[in-house]
């Protein structure tokens, strides 16, 4: 567990310590837990992943991580291995084993497997995909509904879909952490990006969202995550409190903005009250997005009932 403010940041358990890992079929304690130093994701980062969050014994909006995860499995042509019951039922089984019913957030890792050489070539393969599952007992920091984080604008921007598709869930993000490490030397404890235009697309890990005069914005998603948290908290939006945009806009209008936050499966929604040295709104989480959250989790919790 880290002290560091982070949209990723959590509060753990003791028992994660001793967690058991699923390893292609076998559940390996934490620390035993390896793949080949030929695997394609550890060679090039070969291969794609999902967070999904297991709450009340049901994981929540499975069909559309199963959706998103084969989805970019066919865009980089690797066959999985497991039909999509399977996947699920390797992690529930996951999640059993380690007794975790509730609060669990769940990282779900394939690769294209391993390699005969360490090459680019996706043709120089030595086994079938690796399938990892990491579940573990994870709370959202609470302290951070009271605080809210600061978010620094890096230099280095969301890469184009002719370049390489950030709505593809893949290990490859060195990108992302790069403009991480900009903003924690900045002092901020995310980066917000913008896409090649200028206009605001995304943060490193999370997607991005302003509320203005009552309405709320985020970008059109064409350079940024496709995150299925964002689409909830934009539909519940729309459905439960008014106006909600996919638009472009650009930085100068996220300073001025009365109120923001960012999404993800492990931190729900997390507000957001400085960016680059502004002060949003008066500088502490803003009634929407309090009541944004309290609307999510409600809907999370009725979802998973």
């Amino acid at each position: 567990m880290t002290s560091a403010s982070s949209a990723q940041a959590y509060d753990g358990d003791p028992r994660n310590d001793d967690v058991l890992v699923y390893v292609n079929g076998d559940f390996v304690h934490r620390d035993k837990a390896s793949v080949s130093v030929f695997d394609a994701g550890f060679v090039l980062g070969d291969g794609i992943w999902e967070g999904v969050r297991l709450v009340n014994g049901k994981l929540l909006s499975i069909d559309l991580h199963m959706d998103r995860l084969f989805e970019g499995a066919k865009a980089i042509s690797m066959d999985i291995g497991m039909t999509r019951e399977e996947v699920v039922q390797a992690i529930m089984d996951t999640c059993a084993k380690n007794g975790f019913t509730d609060n669990t957030h769940i990282r779900l890792m394939i690769t294209r497997g391993r390699k005969t050489t360490p090459n680019q070539d996706p043709r120089f393969m030595a086994s079938s995909a690796t399938v990892v599952i990491v579940a573990e007992l994870k709370k959202p920091r609470a302290s951070f509904a009271e605080t809210g984080l600061s978010l620094f604008t890096s230099t280095y921007r969301c890469s184009t879909p002719d370049v390489f598709d950030l709505r593809l869930n893949s290990h490859s993000r060195l990108n992302l952490i790069q403009a991480l490490i900009q903003a924690i030397a900045a002092g901020a404890d995310e980066a917000l990006m913008l896409d090649q235009r200028g206009m605001v697309a995304s943060c490193n890990s999370t997607n991005f969202f302003i509320i203005r005069k009552g309405e709320l914005w985020t970008s059109p998603g064409l350079y940024s995550f496709n995150g299925i948290t964002r689409q909830h908290v934009f539909d519940l939006w729309g459905e439960k409190i008014g106006a909600a945009h996919m638009k472009d806009f650009p930085l100068a209008q996220t300073y001025s903005a009365d109120e923001a936050f960012v999404t993800g499966t492990l931190g729900g929604i997390t507000p957001v009250t400085k960016i680059d040295g502004h002060v949003i709104g008066d500088g502490k989480p803003g009634p929407l997005t309090k009541r944004t959250a309290q609307t999510y989790w409600d809907w999370v919790r009725e979802s998973c009932a």
